[in-house]
């Protein structure tokens, strides 16, 4: 249902369910003898041929039937570039009245169910199966307690925020790894999850984290592509291997590995990271001190890194999967360029001050900025951020700098009130997601030279790029307007939020025709704006005195 649901959005509950229906009786009969017609076919082509036996295909989705004539892989390609995130055309899931919704639960609970599943699978086309099939589990549950409470509604529009909640966090993290895999292919991929791994399983043996890293890989792949029985059928059985072996991955997954098959995935994915072993060695000595390196890194080095990957980042968890793909990056970098000499000892024997600078950088932008969050507050920092970007890409509209500077604002909240040991990951984790997406946009309307420069980065260099892009210099500002200081009294009745979020464009405005503004000048003008308001919204004449002022 939800594989159908995601390709065919329009589509009626009820015609979906008959080519679900269709699938189901193929399975059962291949079940009973794989010999029989069709079994031999791929799952995403036994969905394919079934879409593309709908009559009226070309009556409601229009070129998208041209995509039946391509041949696999293309046709599937073809068919996912037609996928619509959030379409106009689905609304948002409306839950049944609360003095009917427990009792439908009682009597019709699979079709209630189904049409919750199929309504999340229409909006959200890229949202993993399983994922869709987890909230499905949520709002039952949400439903078996909500049912018992005198005040169902109230109890249900609480879980359900937090049900919206955590599919909007996790539809945003799904998103961005394929778009990693998708952008900066198998092997960034698989580094970016080999770091993250040895984190959260410090414990395990790099022989099991590297089996688990290459399974996600092929996992992400199957979902990425829309092959979401795949998806679902690898997903679920990877996590009866690492629940079989729980005693080897993590303390931290039990509970998980106890709830049913449709909960574990996603309760084993947000679970906390195992504390680290007591007693690691210092990786000094190994991969600095070792006189034997450049001999250990030429004969496989691959394998060698992996290896100084998942090391590093077992003893880390308090940095970020892209600070150590960087040190990573830099310690490869040194021994490529050191194993070359005459003495590479000497010459890489400098290596853990190098890599400190990697480590230095992203510890004091997280600090600089948590800084200026507690003690000047959120709207203060949210006009910093927006100073910086609009300097740094004043081709962007002012509402989609807005929008950035807003997310930047909301990660600083978020994740500068953690524990120490957690701000670092938490901040460029999220920070990186913003930059994917600015980069995403920058492919069909290119921004400007800097940005597309640090987009083509390498994929742990980019926050670090567009921390330390300057001003554009080839811009050309456009013309002035008088328009933009053309202020009237809804100044005055508008709302405090309101009354900012003017001050803020005007802001981004102002500079985006005088990109060389210094902090002085935008404070004054910005203090000006403040005092005119409070001066002006007091007369009997106010656009007179706006006029004036």
């Amino acid at each position: 249902l939800i594989t159908f649901a995601q390709y065919l959005q329009r589509c009626s509950y009820d015609g979906l369910s008959k080519l679900v229906k269709d699938v189901v009786d193929l399975a059962h009969k291949c079940a009973a003898n794989e010999d029989a017609p069709d079994c031999s076919k791929s799952l995403p082509s036994i969905f394919l041929d079934e879409i593309c036996q709908v009559e009226t295909l070309r009556d409601s989705y229009g070129a998208m039937a041209d995509c039946c004539s391509k041949a696999d892989p293309e046709r599937n390609q073809c068919f996912l570039s037609f996928k619509v995130p959030h379409p106009d055309f689905v609304q948002p899931y409306q839950r049944p009245a609360s003095d009917v919704i427990c009792k439908e639960y009682q009597d019709n609970r699979v079709s209630l169910l189904g049409h919750f599943v199929y309504t999340i699978a229409r909006r959200e086309p890229f949202l993993y199966a399983p994922t869709i099939l987890s909230l499905a589990a949520d709002y039952e549950h949400a439903l078996q307690s909500c049912c018992q409470q005198s005040d169902i509604d109230t109890c249900l529009d609480e879980k359900a925020t937090a049900i919206k909640e955590k599919a909007k966090k996790i539809s945003m993290k799904q998103r961005y790894g394929c778009g990693i895999l998708d952008k900066f292919g198998e092997r960034t991929y698989k580094g970016y999850k080999l770091a993250h791994m040895s984190q959260k399983y410090p414990k395990a043996p790099l022989s099991e984290i590297v089996k688990v890293v290459k399974d996600i890989k092929g996992i992400t792949k199957e979902c990425c592509e829309g092959d979401m029985v795949e998806c679902m059928d690898d997903r679920a059985e990877l996590m009866t291997y690492m629940c079989s072996k729980q005693d080897v991955f993590s303390s931290k997954i039990k509970h998980c590995c106890d709830k049913p098959v449709v909960e574990r995935s996603e309760c084993i994915i947000q679970a906390d990271f195992d504390d680290k072993p007591e007693n690691l060695p210092s990786l000094v000595e190994k991969y600095i001190q070792d006189k034997e390196v450049c001999k250990s890194y030429e004969a496989n080095h691959d394998e060698f890194l992996t290896e100084f990957v998942y090391e590093y980042s077992r003893r880390h968890p308090e940095f970020s999967s892209q600070l150590i793909l960087r040190i990573a990056k830099g310690y490869e970098t040194l021994l490529a360029k050191c194993c070359k000499t005459d003495n590479p000892a000497e010459c890489y024997g400098n290596a853990v001050e190098e890599l400190n600078k990697h480590i230095k950088e992203t510890q004091d932008v997280v600090k600089t900025n948590c800084d200026l969050l507690t003690t000047h507050g959120e709207p203060d920092f949210l006009k910093a951020i927006l100073i910086r970007y609009t300097k740094k890409m004043p081709q962007v509209s002012t509402d989609t700098l807005l929008e950035i500077g807003k997310r930047m604002t909301s990660i600083g909240t978020k994740c500068c009130q953690l524990a120490e040991d957690r701000r670092l990951p938490c901040s460029e984790g999220y920070l990186s997601i913003v930059i994917h997406d600015m980069c995403k946009k920058q492919e069909t309307t290119p921004i400007n030279d800097n940005v597309a420069q640090c987009c083509s980065e390498s994929y742990a260099s980019r926050r670090p790029c567009f921390t330390a892009m300057g001003i554009d210099t080839k811009y050309v500002p456009p013309a002035f307007d008088p328009e933009m200081f053309n202020f009237d009294e809804k100044l005055c009745t508008a709302a405090p939020a309101d009354r900012e979020l003017g001050q803020m464009k005007l802001l981004v405005n102002l500079i985006k025709r005088k990109p060389q503004m210094t902090e002085e000048q935008i404070k004054t003008i910005s203090d000006g704006f403040t005092a005119m308001v409070d001066k002006c919204c007091k007369q009997s004449n106010i656009e007179t005195c706006f006029g004036e002022e």
